[in-house]
């Protein structure tokens, strides 16, 4: 849907799009909704700080971060 979607790279930000009529859109994974709906403050802060860097949401590193995998 991204690929289909995009037509203004500059624009892509925190899963933010613009298409060729200069329409925004965000792209946003329901698996990500369920993470923010659903987890703990911890998860829930671990995920927002990863997603904010992010232009295209790439489900499986937020996923990493919502489980706090990678953390010692």
């Amino acid at each position: 849907m991204w690929e289909k979607l995009s037509a203004v790279s500059e624009a892509e930000e925190c899963g933010w799009l613009k298409d060729k009529f200069g329409v925004s859109w965000q792209v946003v994974p329901t698996k990500m909704d369920e993470m923010l709906s659903s987890g703990t403050k911890e998860q829930i802060s671990r995920l927002t700080e990863a997603f904010l860097n992010m232009k295209k949401f790439d489900l499986e590193a937020l996923q990493i971060a919502y489980e706090g995998k990678g953390l010692d």
